[in-house]
Formats: C-alpha cells, structure tokens, sequence
C-alpha cells in the first residue's frame, strides 16, 4: 500500500486506528493520562502531533502507536485511511486504519495512557449508544454538533468518536447520521 507523504501545512497529525484481525474485530482505544495538559483521560486512538522527521500521516501514526502502546511498526497491516478530520483547536487529525493480530501484545506506557481499551467495532453501530452536545467553535462562536458514544464506562467524543462514525459508515454500512441523534445536555 502506498503511505502518501504530508499534504498541506499547520498543525498535522496522525492516528492509529487499529482493528484486531478477528471475526468481530475490535479496535484499539486508550485513555490518555490523567496528568497530561492537553485532553486529560479522554478516550483517543494512539496518535499524535506530527514530528519533522515524519514523512507522512502513517509515520506520525506508527511512531505514536509504538509510544503509546507498545505496538510494534511490523505488526500493522495498513488497510487504508479515512478522510482527513478538523479539530476544534485547529489540528488536522490524519485517521490512518490497519489491522494488527488479536494476539498482539499491548502495554499502556503510564506517561501517555492510563489504560486500553478495546470495544467490538460492531459496538458503534449501535444507534442508541449515540447521541450529541453542541459546543461553539474557538474561532467563530458558532455551535456545533459533537458525537458522543457511551461505552459501558465511559464515552467516546469529538474527533475519535468523529472517526468512528466515519469507519461504521464506510467500513460496516451503518448509516447513521450525527443529525438524527438526540442531543444530551447532562
């Protein structure tokens, strides 16, 4: 598969979004640390801010993946990538989806994240587990709708819960629409 290089300029990144090779594969998640200034114990795929020497989105996202998680570069089987997601605080997030063994091996380096997590993909397509909050864009003030996803312990939102819907969608046909969930205002 050919990894295309870094397109574009400003604040890029890249994020593994890893699926177990398994009948009903699963995908890696993790809680970021609790310590850590930016998006403390949020749920997100390994990933992180482009580094000079990364040639593209899968180097950034290999690199972080091996940080974060232990996850061997030899081990990702890339499959593909989704569209080019913009966060709120003006980052390029570059999703880049590949499948690793359901065998593999994984550990939480405590500086980065404080625990994995690996829901069933399938788990997302789940209509009722969504819903939506509107939060005002930085910049314009304007209100936008933000997916949230409820796991059994904790939710998924913003751009990783972003993602998801966009893999369900392509990868497993689900359909679903950020504009038909109900927003929550707990």
């Amino acid at each position: 598969m050919l990894r295309a290089p870094w397109a574009g300029s400003g604040r890029q990144a890249g994020v593994l979004v890893a699926l177990t090779d398994e009948e009903h594969p699963r995908v890696l998640l993790g809680r970021r640390a609790l310590h850590l200034s930016l998006h403390p114990g949020e749920i997100a795929f390994p990933g992180g801010k482009r580094e000079v020497h990364d040639a593209g989105p899968w180097d950034t996202a290999l690199r972080e993946a091996f940080e974060e998680v232990a996850c061997p570069p030899e081990a990702v089987c890339p499959l593909g990538e989704l569209p080019p997601l913009l966060t709120r605080s003006g980052y390029t997030i570059h999703p880049c989806v590949a499948s690793i063994p359901a065998s593999l091996t994984l550990r939480a380096d405590p500086g980065e994240v404080a625990e994995l997590i690996l829901p069933r993909l399938d788990c997302f397509t789940n209509p009722a587990g969504w819903h939506v909050r509107y939060m005002n864009e930085p910049t314009s003030g304007q209100a936008l709708p933000v997916p949230h996803f409820r796991l059994p312990h904790d939710t998924v939102w913003g751009t990783s819960a972003r993602a998801l819907l966009l893999l369900v969608n392509l990868g497993l046909q689900a359909e679903l629409d950020v504009s038909t969930f109900k927003e929550n205002l707990e």
